[in-house]
């Protein structure tokens, strides 16, 4: 079974985070901030894996510690779930369209973080979530899942549509890239050996 767990306990937040890679798209969220529970909901759905997220954070000050601490640890897991990505499709590709704006998501699951972001926001504030947030978000998740991920808005303006789009295109690459290719699923698909 593709799962993993984790906890994580700082000054500023306690994140408890478990997965199933192979699921169906089921998720509990609690995070605290009601638009990236919605977020986190859709991207358990899209990509097909089970969620649960437990997040308390120190939302006096803001929601940038809940969003990136959460993000860190949802990396974590996908990693530890993935292990050595013996079997795995290991790119994703999708674009998806959220009324007037279309998102793109292209996904390599290297073993390389890396990202590169192209948004740009109308507003600070989609509800109670800080629209900055988002990029930090999925630096923080590329970085700890050890992905190459290229996200981007190609044309939108509604700030709920794009970042919403961001999510669902980003779930969507990433259910390619850790499917399993049942004619190589004893394999590392790199021609190094390792991922």
């Amino acid at each position: 079974m593709r799962q993993s767990k984790l906890s994580r306990k700082t000054q500023e937040t306690q994140i408890d985070i478990a997965l199933k890679l192979d699921g169906r798209g089921e998720a509990e969220i609690s995070t605290g901030i009601g638009f990236l529970d919605h977020m986190l909901t859709l991207f358990a759905k899209h990509s097909g894996i089970d969620l649960k997220i437990q997040s308390e954070g120190d939302l006096v000050v803001d929601g940038h510690h809940t969003a990136e601490d959460t993000g860190i640890v949802l990396g974590q897991v996908v990693a530890r779930a993935l292990g050595d990505k013996k079997g795995i499709e290991r790119y994703g590709h999708a674009i998806i369209p959220m009324d007037e704006a279309l998102l793109e998501a292209v996904i390599d699951l290297s073993g390389r973080p890396y990202i590169v972001f192209h948004a740009d926001f109308n507003a600070p504030l989609v509800g109670d979530f800080d629209t900055q947030l988002t990029e930090e978000f999925f630096r923080a998740f590329a970085f700890n899942a050890g992905i190459t991920l290229h996200l981007s808005c190609r044309y939108g303006r509604n700030d709920h549509h794009i970042i919403e789009g961001m999510f669902k295109a980003c779930a969507r690459a990433l259910r390619q890239a850790i499917r399993i290719d049942q004619a190589n699923a004893d394999r590392i698909p790199s021609t190094k050996g390792v991922l």
